[in-house]
């Protein structure tokens, strides 16, 4: 048992590694990476001086308002994010604390990251074109669609590009509103989650748009940090994200989170 006298020197000497244990913390790299906002594209206009979505073989459509596709932009993955950076980020509604392997790849290069993530966005490019094209009823032999949208990786445009596409073909999904969204889609039309939903709400508002396209499973992470009147639609599949848009520029009671 420690006397009175000797407590406080012992107890101030357990507390030396704790504190350099705390500094060390608070200064070495952490594997997080740091989100915010990104940029948004509409897929019904261009994108640096070239249409990003060409349609040949059918008539096209002259479109009105916007499809707004949204994304993410977060630190590299070499970046060091340490404790400071973390509990910064953890306090303020538009930043976002991502494990940094939900968005890169582990154990991977630069190059094979990019390689990566370009991989991804031209698989979903062509799942798209044949989501499009099957709700359509249209044959890819007849139909020819080019997307073009450099600086941006990964499967999350997919839902957006096939609405795209759909509009300019037969027209009626936005009804000179601007519309955003997000989501994954697969040949046969299924939307799926992607990941900083709460983010991209933000990017959608401060671009003007009012109303958010949601895969539904990602309805809560949505609302975590929604903008004022920024109106949420949860969908599942393709049809159900036409439907909805139609419905709403008819004024038709439309699906909510």
């Amino acid at each position: 048992m420690l006397s009175s006298l000797t407590r406080p020197r012992a107890l101030a000497l357990c507390a030396l590694p704790i504190a350099a244990l705390l500094v060390v913390a608070g200064v070495a790299p952490l594997p997080y990476t740091l989100a915010q906002p990104g940029s948004t594209t509409d897929v019904l206009g261009e994108h640096q001086g070239r249409q990003v979505i060409t349609i040949s073989g059918v008539p096209v459509r002259e479109t009105r308002g916007e499809l707004l596709m949204t994304t993410i932009m977060a630190t590299g993955p070499r970046a060091d994010v340490d404790l400071a950076d973390v509990a910064d980020s953890w306090f303020r509604g538009d930043r976002a604390v991502l494990p940094r392997d939900s968005v890169y790849p582990a154990g991977k290069s630069d190059a094979e990251i990019e390689k990566h993530n370009t991989g991804q966005m031209r698989q979903s490019q062509n799942s798209a074109v044949q989501a499009a094209l099957g709700y359509l009823g249209k044959s890819p032999e007849d139909v020819k669609v080019e997307l073009r949208l450099a600086d941006v990786g990964g499967p999350s445009a997919g839902l957006f590009f096939a609405l795209g596409i759909i509009d300019k073909i037969q027209g009626g999904l936005t009804g000179g509103r601007t519309i955003a969204g997000t989501g994954t889609v697969t040949a046969d039309g299924t939307v799926g989650a992607v990941g900083g939903v709460s983010l991209k709400t933000q990017a959608a508002h401060r671009d003007g748009a009012t109303v958010f396209l949601v895969p539904k499973d990602e309805c809560g992470d949505a609302q975590a940090e929604l903008p004022e009147n920024l109106r949420l639609i949860p969908v599942t599949a393709l049809k159900d994200a036409v439907s909805s848009l139609r419905a709403l520029d008819q004024g038709k009671p439309v699906p909510s989170c």
